[in-house]
């Protein structure tokens, strides 16, 4: 899973990536620190690995893995190569959701690209551009396939489509804001527009707010124009994220505790994150390993074993499932043998977010 971490420059995106990826990228107020988009791999914290690990004895434990790019700062005209523009847009299109990091705070001595806190207008400009750069690509490509489609009738479907997002872009409207049927969504999912990529806010807040856990007014803005285009909302300190970022695993959680926080910044946008792409995880665990994988909601067994290895999705025959609260209760294998409570499930099982899963195959 990869997601790109945008917003204006001296939001706190670059403060944010270090923090939850210990990555290093350089931070500094002033616009376009980060030129190249630095990448980090972070561990997908999931406490179920460590019941199971204890359970089976594990020689190792190894975590899912969300990908992180901090891309460099946009600032209007980025759609005509303004600034980095066109280096940013480029990077955009490598990932498949958006953090928009979106300054809510005031402080004086960090300075503001447009010289003043206004998330909306901070939205805009970043969703103005990305809507810039589809309609170029767009209109260029309805205007071809309107010839194509004189010889060719099977571009029909397409047209329709290519005239509805090019409307919408012309309004000044992002294309996830339309609605499309299944098949019209793999039409356009094809075209990989920039303005369809689900987004997530990420709202950087000042430690006094998030820790009397009350929205301030930037943040109430966010999320009220969050709820028109169904995008998530999560709010965060990049500051408290840093110092978080520097503890070890044992202090994380009492130095949040002692700030009355129930859980990180990094754990939010891991939830909302999964939310937002529509991911689940399924766990294997044996004596050599515990693991977590990431697979899509309503992905079918094979195709979860796909994921381990293709000679399993291959020669599939069957899974053996047990919910991991299940098998927690249980206290271990032998345990839920006894009780009768693994399922064997054919081809056609639907994965479900904490299945302890062993496949069977032959190849």
């Amino acid at each position: 899973m990869k997601l790109g971490i945008v917003g204006l420059p001296n939001v706190g995106k670059s403060t944010l990536f270090n923090a939850i990826t210990s990555a290093g990228a350089e931070s500094a107020n002033y616009p376009f620190c980060t030129i190249e988009p630095n990448v980090g791999v972070v561990s997908v914290p999931d406490e179920r690995l460590d019941v199971l690990e204890k359970m089976f004895n594990a020689a190792k434990k190894v975590p899912t893995a969300i990908e992180f790019f901090d891309i460099a700062g946009l600032v209007k005209g980025a759609s005509k190569g303004e600034g980095l523009g066109n280096k940013f847009l480029s990077h955009i299109r490598e990932v498949e959701a958006i953090v928009h990091v979106i300054r809510c705070f005031e402080d004086e001595n960090i300075t503001h690209v447009e010289g003043n806190i206004d998330p909306l207008r901070d939205i805009e400009i970043i969703d103005l551009e990305l809507i810039l750069s589809d309609l170029e690509i767009m209109s260029k490509r309805l205007a071809k396939t309107e010839k194509l489609v004189k010889n060719d009738k099977s571009l029909k479907k397409e047209l329709e489509i290519l005239k509805i997002i090019v409307d919408t872009l012309e309004k000044g409207n992002p294309v996830r804001s339309i609605e499309f049927d299944e098949e019209e969504k793999k039409i356009i999912k094809q075209l990989n527009l920039l303005s369809n990529k689900p987004v997530l806010y990420a709202t950087n807040i000042s430690e006094e707010d998030i820790i009397s856990e009350t929205d301030n007014e930037f943040v109430k803005q966010v999320k009220a124009h969050a709820s028109k285009e169904g995008s998530e909302v999560i709010t965060l300190c990049g500051k408290i994220e840093a110092e978080v970022s520097e503890l070890e695993d044992n202090e994380k959680m009492e130095f949040l505790n002692e700030l009355g926080l129930k859980e990180s910044g990094l754990d939010k946008l891991i939830k909302a994150s999964y939310k937002l792409l529509g991911l689940i995880s399924f766990l294997t665990a044996g004596p050599k390993e515990v693991r977590a994988w990431t697979i899509k909601e309503g992905t079918k067994a094979p195709q979860a074993a796909g994921k381990i290895h293709s000679d399993i999705e291959r020669g599939f025959i069957r899974a053996e499932v047990i919910d991991f609260e299940a098998l927690k209760g249980c206290g271990g294998y032998p345990q839920a043998k006894e009780k009768g409570l693994l399922r064997l499930e054919g081809k056609d099982y639907i994965m479900k977010d904490g299945d302890v899963v062993e496949f069977r195959f032959n190849v």
